[in-house]
């Protein structure tokens, strides 16, 4: 249903570096620079930051995050790992979530300008 996302970044460089460390470990890779943005994915871009200079540190409170696909748990305690280790914070650490419907996986991080980013895998045990 989705075929791309976007979030805004204050400083492009610091955050290109942020995500390749992070999005690595799901096996998305820097695949367009251009003067404003860097397109991350595995065939084509499927996750964009974008350079919004001068803007705010995203508010907590905003309720936006975005969860990205992870193929094992292993990935998914790599995702966190990575963006602590590259300047992230974390806004959840990696564990089962048992929910109504599903039980899932997830590790939750906020990156240098607060957007959140969620790793979720649904392990069959």
């Amino acid at each position: 249903m989705i075929d791309h996302i976007s979030v805004g970044v204050s400083e492009l460089e610091r955050s290109a570096r942020f995500y390749e460390a992070t999005l690595a470990t799901l096996g998305l890779i820097r695949l367009v620079t251009r003067p404003a943005t860097v397109g991350f994915g595995k065939a084509y871009p499927e996750f964009w930051i974008n350079l919004r200079a001068g803007m705010p540190r995203v508010p907590p409170e905003s309720g936006v995050h975005i969860c990205l696909r992870a193929k094992t748990t292993a990935d998914v305690d790599a995702f966190h790992a990575a963006a602590l280790a590259a300047g992230g914070a974390s806004d959840g650490a990696p564990g089962i979530r048992p929910h109504d419907r599903v039980r899932y996986y997830a590790a939750f991080i906020v990156d240098p300008d607060g957007n959140r980013i969620e790793a979720v895998t649904f392990p069959a045990d």
